[in-house]
């Protein structure tokens, strides 16, 4: 990777212009298979440091690495994909997703490119493709897009129990939150499907969820064309930022130049909310930002915008 390549990575503070349906990704290798991760989940690339092993570790990490004072984990990529590598690893992705500092070990880092989530396709159904999100179609190549909230949650069961962990309601509380009609957009599918019961088990049984940001789009457009209160058809929209086919702050600017639309509270639930995007979010007309796994906070803000204020057991009692 050239090193002003290196230096953008590390210094990504000027960004893509918010919502315009673009992002970047750092392109490497293993073996023959090109993958790509998203910039905005990249801190910097390093060559490969020093690893001291864990006892009991978990089987895809090497041990630790230390950067800058910091110990952080170091997955073996190859060895978590089960793809053979055609070359020694000799690079580190050093990541922060879901406030969690981690490594990835590969064998080449290549480039940055800006793409269009318009022209990234979901993966196709072809047996276990739940480490991959979408596919990149290059002249040349096929460039896969790797789902790594699901690997770093494979690895660190914290991040499933947060996902799944949520305040206790009593009855009457879920009886308030059973007619509220909830979209949402996640794209991987572990997560989705994590989301989903978790907010079934909280009372919010009505949960319409899609796996990128236009079918999303797609069908709120057809409830916008709905006559009667568009509360009566969606009283709050969940979405992830990073989707293929179009993103969750694309979504978010559509929703809110859409007349009908514009008024139903939107709350981005993503890995990526780092306080520049944040600001993203902010300027956009985001009612809220939850960084994952933290489903409770994102439950109880999903009650202040609906309800205009937390419902808990002593509602029931007052």
């Amino acid at each position: 990777m050239a090193q002003a390549e290196k230096k953008k990575v590390e210094n990504k503070g000027i960004l893509l212009e918010t919502g315009t349906n673009e992002f970047e990704i750092v392109e490497f290798s293993i073996g023959k298979v090109n993958y790509g991760i998203n910039v905005a989940k990249v801190r910097e690339v390093i060559t490969r440091a020093p690893i001291t092993g864990m006892p009991q570790a978990h089987p895809y990490v090497d041990g630790l690495f230390t950067l800058r004072g910091k110990a952080i984990p170091l997955v073996n990529l190859p060895r978590c994909l089960n793809v053979p590598s055609s070359d020694v690893p000799k690079n580190i992705i050093v990541t922060e997703i879901n406030n969690y500092d981690i490594g990835f070990l590969v064998e080449n880092v290549y480039r940055i490119h800006r793409i269009s989530w318009r022209d990234m396709e979901p993966a196709p159904e072809v047996g276990d493709q739940s480490r991959v999100v979408g596919i990149i179609k290059m002249e040349d190549r096929i460039v896969l897009l790797l789902d790594f909230e699901t690997i770093i949650a494979e690895i660190n069961p914290e991040i499933n129990a947060k996902l799944t962990t949520f305040e206790e309601a009593t009855t009457d509380v879920k009886e308030q939150r059973s007619d509220v009609h909830v979209v949402v957009a996640e794209d991987s599918a572990m997560l989705r499907d994590l989301l989903v019961t978790t907010l079934h088990e909280s009372g919010y049984r009505f949960v319409r969820d899609f796996g990128n940001g236009q079918d999303a789009w797609d069908y709120l457009l057809g409830l916008s064309k709905k006559s009667g209160p568009i509360e009566n058809h969606v009283r709050v929209i969940v979405s992830d930022v990073e989707m293929p086919k179009m993103d969750g702050h694309r979504l978010l600017k559509l929703v809110r130049e859409n007349e009908r639309l514009a008024n139903v509270p939107f709350v981005l639930f993503s890995s990526l909310i780092s306080e520049e995007m944040k600001r993203k979010g902010e300027d956009l007309g985001a009612s809220g930002q939850i960084s994952k796994p933290e489903i409770n906070q994102l439950i109880g803000l999903l009650d202040n915008l609906i309800f205009g204020k937390p419902i808990r057991q002593s509602d029931k009692e007052e």
